[in-house]
C-alpha cells in the first residue's frame, strides 16, 4: 500500500483518516519507533475519535510485531500519555488525536522515555522517510504482549495535588469538554473538589455533535459563554478534543485569552520558586516580560511549539512555560502541558484573591492590550514576510526567534507561517494604546493582504 507524507508534520504526525492517516501508516510506525529506539516496553491510548480504536489496534500490532510490550490505557487525553510514561515508567509511548481538528482527521503524538517529545528534528524525519518506503525492520521471534490498565485514578489524584484543596472555595464553574475526552476526568474530580460544576457537551462522543472541539474558534466561544451568564457561574472552562489546552472564561463570559493567563501563573509560581526562570513564546510578550522581571524570576524567550519549549524548559530547570495559544507547562509534570493543571491553578489564585477573575486581570489587560491571533490566507507567505520586514525593519528592533518580531517603543508585532496551514499569523500588541493598536493591526492587514 502506498502511503502519503502528507500527515507527517514538524511535531506530530496529523491527515485526514483514512486517506493520509490510516492502519497501515499506523502499524509502520509501531514497527519503526521500536526498530529505531529500542523500547521494552510503551503506553497506547486514543481521543474520542471514531477511528483511533482501528488506529491504536494495527499500532499495537506493529509493537508487539517487533517484540515490544505494550500498555493500553484506551481513550484518554495526550497528557495521560505523557503521565503514563514517567509514572510508569515506561520507554515511551504513542497518543493517538488529532487533537482539535475536524472529526475526519486523526494522528499521532509520540514520545520517549520521561515523556520527551519526538520531533522532525529528534526522530520523527527519520520515522516519516522509513514508513514511506516500507523499512520497517525485522520483527521478532517472540512477540510483545498487551497490557490494558485504567490509570484514571492514579492520573487524577496526581493532577489534584498541584493545588490545596484547603484553600479552594465553592465557586460555580461552567465546564465544558466539547464532546472530547475531558467529560470523564471532570466526573472524577468533581467527588474531590469543592465547586459546583455546570456541565455542558460532558459525553465524549467522536460524531462531534456540537461542532469541533477547538474553543479557540470564535463561533464555539459563545456555548460556554452563554452557560456562564445564565448560570452566574463565577468562571467558565473549556477544553480541545485531547484537552491538553483549556480556554479560561470570566465571570461576564469573556475568553481570557493565553496570553494573560501566562503572565499571571508565572506570578504564581515565583511566589514559591524565587528567582526561577520562566519560558514565554515570542508572539506577545510585554506583559510576561514585566511580571517575571518584577517578581523576581528571569524570563526566558523561546520559539513557540511543544517540542521546543519542552527541550528548553529541560535546558535551564523553568519551573513553568507558557505559550499565548493556550499550552501551558509544569516542571513538576515532567516539563509537560496540562490542560487539567492549568485550570486548577488558576481556579485556586482566584479563591486566594477572592475577587472576580475579571477584577483580578483587568489592569493587566489595559496595560497590555492585544489584537488576538489573525490569520490570513496568502498565496506566497514568504514574499509577504519579506515585504513586511522591508517596511517595518529599519525603524524598529527586529528578532527572528520565531518568524519576523519588529519592536517600537509602544507597539510591537509578531509574524509566523503557519507550520500546518496555508496561512499567515499576525498578532500585534501596544503599551496601553487602544487607539495605536486598532490602527497598527488594520495597517499591517492592508498589506499582507493586499
Amino acid at each position: 500500500m502506498e502511503l502519503k507524507r502528507a500527515g507527517f508534520k514538524a511535531y506530530d504526525i496529523r491527515g485526514k483518516y483514512p486517506e493520509e492517516v490510516n492502519e497501515e501508516l499506523a502499524y509502520r510506525v509501531g514497527c519503526v519507533f521500536v526498530d529505531i529506539f529500542k523500547p521494552k516496553k510503551v503506553v497506547v491510548g486514543h481521543d474520542i475519535r471514531l477511528s483511533g480504536p482501528k488506529l491504536r489496534d494495527a499500532l499495537v500490532r506493529g509493537f508487539t510485531d517487533m517484540g515490544c510490550d505494550v500498555v493500553d490505557i484506551g481513550q484518554c487525553g495526550t497528557e495521560m500519555i505523557y503521565f503514563a510514561t514517567y509514572f510508569l515508567q515506561l520507554d515511551g509511548g504513542i497518543m493517538i488525536t488529532a487533537s482539535h481538528n475536524p472529526k475526519d482527521y486523526n494522528g499521532m503524538k509520540l514520545v520517549r522515555e520521561g515523556a520527551r517529545p519526538i520531533s522532525s528534528d529528534t526522530g520523527l524525519k527519520e520515522i516519516e522517510d522509513r514508513v514511506i518506503a516500507g523499512k520497517i525492520g525485522t520483527k521478532a521471534a517472540v512477540k510483545g504482549i498487551v497490557i490494558k490498565q485504567d490509570i484514571m485514578n492514579d492520573y487524577v489524584n496526581h493532577i489534584i495535588k498541584y493545588v490545596d484543596i484547603k484553600e479552594l472555595k465553592p465557586l460555580k464553574v461552567v465546564v465544558n469538554a466539547g464532546n472530547g475526552s475531558a467529560g470523564p476526568i471532570i466526573d472524577m474530580m468533581e467527588k474531590m473538589l469543592p465547586f459546583e460544576f455546570i456541565k455542558i457537551n460532558n459525553e465524549p462522543d467522536g460524531n462531534f455533535p456540537n461542532g469541533v472541539p477547538n474553543p479557540i474558534l470564535v463561533e464555539n466561544r459563545e456555548v460556554t459563554a452563554k452557560a456562564v451568564r445564565e448560570n452566574k457561574a463565577d468562571v467558565g472552562v473549556a477544553w480541545d478534543g485531547d484537552f491538553d489546552r483549556c480556554f479560561i472564561f470570566d465571570e461576564k463570559g469573556n475568553m481570557i485569552e493565553g496570553y494573560y493567563i501566562v503572565g499571571f501563573l508565572a506570578k504564581a509560581f515565583l511566589a514559591k520558586n524565587p528567582g526561577a526562570k520562566i519560558i514565554y513564546d515570542p508572539r506577545l510578550i510585554w506583559n510576561t516580560i514585566e511580571i517575571v522581571e518584577q517578581a523576581g524570576g528571569v524570563p526566558v524567550l523561546c520559539k513557540s511549539g511543544h517540542a521546543f519549549i519542552k527541550e528548553k524548559m529541560r535546558k535551564v530547570n523553568a519551573v513553568y512555560g507558557g505559550e499565548m495559544s493556550a499550552h501551558n507547562y509544569f516542571r513538576e509534570f515532567t516539563f509537560c502541558d496540562s490542560g487539567m493543571i492549568t485550570w486548577l491553578l488558576v481556579l485556586e489564585l482566584m479563591c486566594k484573591a477572592g475577587r472576580p477573575l475579571s477584577e483580578i486581570l483587568e489592569e493587566r489587560m489595559q496595560r497590555y492590550p492585544i489584537s488576538g491571533e489573525i490569520n490570513s490566507t496568502v498565496k506566497d507567505a514568504k514574499a509577504v514576510m519579506e515585504k513586511i520586514e522591508k517596511i517595518y525593519g529599519p525603524a524598529g528592533k527586529v528578532d527572528k526567534t520565531d518568524g519576523l518580531s519588529v519592536s517600537y517603543d509602544k507597539w510591537r508585532f509578531n509574524l509566523r507561517i503557519s507550520n500546518t496551514e496555508p496561512v499567515i499569523r499576525l498578532n500585534v500588541e501596544s503599551r496601553g494604546d487602544k487607539t495605536l493598536l486598532k490602527t497598527k493591526t488594520e495597517e499591517l492587514l492592508n498589506i499582507i493582504r493586499a
